[in-house]
């Protein structure tokens, strides 16, 4: 295929193949084996977009530019830097593992729900490849409705409660982030990213600008205190439709703030980076006291991924204390490796996590902890891969979880020691809550008669668990290639927050 389409392959491929599931798949297993192929195939391209890719050439690549509404001198402009790549590849494969862990559990309405998964897909993949505003707010408000499609029609019993205030939230956040993008298409006269990142602004429009989109992706990292409505999407949502929030959905606040807040009002985030840092440390630190103290299973791990993105935060903003404060670029580029690191890590982490729930919830049908107990007695194999994922969402040496947190913390030392103590201190509470959840869950005597009767894992749960588990230690044991594939794109955000637009 022509390298130059190789992003639009990407974003409609698996569009497309949702439209061919609802028209072609009549049974459950041809909705599934069809859903697995495009999956797979999306995955395939992903790899070659990596593949392709021209480490340290400057600029975007692999670009699309078509006009789209001439009017608005609106275009679908696509391009990917390293950090694009990385979260399209994390996307298409964690979307091929939450088609096929959804094998089993899925069994009502089988080829809607592999078509929202699909088109969910597609969208995220957009979100993270187009370089035009008003493309990106399509695609970042479109891919709501079949998350809002998956909660609602297969999620819990208070799924209904659970899907109005993930859509109200995130809907309202955008709207705000809607009216910068209007603002700045007034000054520009037109959409584009890049002349968004050139357009002189007074420290007021930047101020204005700045809070304008920490409302629209706070929410979606999800920031405290704007981070309520996580808890009841994962509680009510379905395996799959948790892992894809987390390991997926959640990076895009992250994005966001990458992508317009910093180069758009880069004085007006150097001045507010207060308050970000002081919201991630509180999320940090508060919120994992909160996931101490659950006894659901999934809230638990809901609170503990606000926790890890805060990380996330606080590595993209005390980079620009470094660059622009400290005059420490070298600090800057670290805390904005270690921020990208993580949501890659977070993705692997949490997304095997919510898997290991769903495993348990198939067979037993209640995600509550005391409903457990001594599960490694029965499930030797999926205890081993539980414990894993446990060690990694307390950040181990050796996992993901440790690579990118402990990059974070050694930027956030060179600006401030006080705001690093207060960062790792959060190593000892996501142990503490982790290790008290696996302790109860899988340790100790069979709980009871039900717990002696569940089977270990079927192959479909170890090509799911198995593939999490090559990512966890493939960024744990050996993270170059990450940090490779994405340093030019950081180097490039690092050198921009060293200019002023005043």
């Amino acid at each position: 295929m022509p390298a130059s389409h190789l992003l639009s392959v990407l974003i409609w491929l698996p569009i497309l193949g949702a439209v061919a599931v609802l028209a072609f798949g009549r049974t459950a297993n041809t909705a599934r084996w069809l859903s697995v192929i495009v999956a797979l195939a999306t995955f395939v391209v992903s790899v070659a977009l990596w593949a392709g890719y021209q480490i340290g050439a400057p600029g975007l690549q692999f670009v699309e530019n078509l006009t789209w509404i001439a009017a608005l001198k609106a275009n679908y402009a696509l391009g990917v830097d390293g950090i694009s790549v990385a979260l399209i590849v994390l996307t298409a494969f964690t979307s091929v593992l939450v088609i096929i862990g959804s094998w089993g559990p899925i069994d009502k309405r089988v080829s809607q729900y592999m078509a929202a998964m699909l088109a969910l897909e597609g969208l995220l993949i957009g979100v993270f490849a187009a370089t035009d505003a008003l493309l990106f707010y399509v695609f970042f408000e479109g891919m709501l409705i079949p998350m809002f499609i998956i909660i609602g029609i297969w999620g819990g019993p208070r799924r209904v409660y659970a899907t109005l205030k993930f859509f109200i939230y995130t809907f309202l956040g955008s709207i705000f982030m809607l009216v910068g993008l209007i603002y700045l298409h007034m000054k520009t006269g037109d959409f584009s990213l890049a002349s968004f990142a050139q357009v002189h602004l007074s420290a007021r429009e930047q101020a204005w600008l700045f809070f304008a989109f920490l409302l629209g992706f706070a929410i979606k990292v999800p920031m405290w205190p704007v981070h309520t409505w996580l808890p009841d999407a994962h509680v009510e949502a379905p395996t799959g439709g948790s892992v894809i929030l987390a390991a997926i959905m959640l990076k895009v606040g992250g994005y966001g703030f990458i992508r317009f807040s910093l180069p758009i009002a880069p004085d007006a985030s150097q001045e507010y980076a207060w308050v970000v840092i002081a919201m991630s440390l509180i999320a940090i630190i508060y919120i994992g006291y909160v996931a101490l103290v659950q006894e659901d299973m999934k809230k638990l791990i809901a609170y503990s991924s606000i926790a890890h993105m805060g990380f996330v935060t606080l590595g993209v903003f005390i980079a620009l204390a470094l660059v622009r404060v400290n005059g420490n670029p070298a600090g800057a580029r670290l805390g904005i490796q270690g921020a990208m690191v993580q949501m890659i890590s977070h993705g692997f982490v949490s997304g095997a996590m919510f898997s290991c729930i769903g495993v348990m919830y198939d067979r037993l049908h209640t995600r509550m902890i005391r409903d457990y107990g001594g599960i490694a007695n029965v499930m030797p194999w999926f205890a081993a891969f539980m414990v894993l994922f446990a060690m990694a969402n307390c950040g181990l040496p050796g996992t993901s979880g440790f690579v990118g947190e402990f990059m974070v913390i050694l930027a956030a030392f060179q600006d401030s020691p006080l705001t690093a103590l207060l960062a790792a201190f959060t190593l000892i509470i996501g142990a503490a809550y982790t290790l008290w959840l696996v302790k109860r869950v899988v340790f100790g005597e069979v709980g009871n008669a039900k717990v002696a009767k569940m089977q270990d894992l079927d192959t479909r749960e170890w090509i799911v668990l198995g593939a999490f588990a090559l990512g966890v230690l493939a960024v744990g044991v050996y993270p170059k290639p990450l940090i490779d594939l994405m340093d030019p794109a950081v180097l490039q955000i690092v050198q921009q927050l060293g200019l002023t637009k005043l």
